[in-house]
């Protein structure tokens, strides 16, 4: 991806934190939001060389990054991660909560341990990344936040009772905030991805899925980031928060 002349740029002397940004739509956001001029700020887990090469692409591309590592569901570790920031660039100004994991099994199979490591990123992380940087973009009066959820937080899915609960919270979550910093500028939205070709969806049977697609394929992880730029980036989301934005091929249709 190449980054847009300088004067195109929205979000030049802007700084995001993209969380799960080593691989899959974490990383497309990653490149999409830097070749939007922004500082990109590249958590990840565990993948330390994935995510460093998302960094040699930005920098590539002429822009800035790091890589800092960092379990979200940790409030110790979390603070790590907003304080590389702060100490590097002074500021967040976008901030995309993406990091997610599956323990896919049917409720009557599922371990509590299961259930639980789902709920503690895939939920709780998005609560303490929130949290962290809100206090930060309240002094700012500014920022926007955009939260990953997805259509199985919306109309369920057969063996993903711990996603599509985690999932769901974010959207209930994503409604209260917003309502919460409204006053001061800070817009707070979702993005639902259907299913998208990345590595979490790599083993599934398309030919089933695909039945439920209007659309009749996968999509691309530059898809949901192309959401994410709009909402992260565009000055005609600004008078747009609280919602739910479905990328989903037509999956889910209220």
């Amino acid at each position: 991806m190449d980054a847009l002349p300088e004067g195109l740029q929205r979000l030049q002397g802007k700084v995001a934190v993209v969380t799960g940004a080593s691989r899959g739509i974490g990383r497309a956001t990653a490149l999409a939001l830097a070749a939007e001029g922004a500082k990109v700020v590249v958590n990840y887990a565990s993948s330390q060389t994935a995510a460093d090469q998302v960094v040699a692409e930005v920098v590539a591309m002429g822009g800035a990054a790091i890589a800092v590592p960092g379990d979200v569901s940790k409030p110790d570790q979390v603070d790590a991660l907003i304080n590389a920031a702060m100490e590097k660039w002074g500021q967040i100004d976008v901030l995309v909560n993406n990091a997610g994991i599956t323990r896919d099994t049917l409720l009557l199979r599922m371990k509590p341990e299961d259930w639980q490591a789902v709920i503690d990123l895939n939920l709780t992380g998005v609560f303490l990344c929130t949290r962290a940087v809100s206090k930060i973009m309240l002094k700012q009066k500014s920022g926007r936040i955009v939260n990953i959820t997805s259509v199985a937080g919306q109309m369920g899915n057969p063996g993903q009772a711990n996603y599509s609960a985690a999932k769901a919270g974010v959207i209930g979550f994503t409604k209260t905030v917003a309502k919460e910093l409204a006053t001061r500028g800070i817009t707070v939205n979702a993005v639902a991805p259907g299913f998208i070709t990345t590595d979490m969806t790599a083993d599934l049977k398309s030919d089933e899925i695909l039945k439920f697609i209007p659309l009749g394929r996968y999509g691309q992880p530059e898809e949901i980031a192309g959401m994410i730029r709009f909402l992260a980036a565009d000055p005609a989301a600004a008078y747009i928060t609280g919602q739910v934005m479905n990328v989903d091929g037509g999956m889910v249709m209220a």
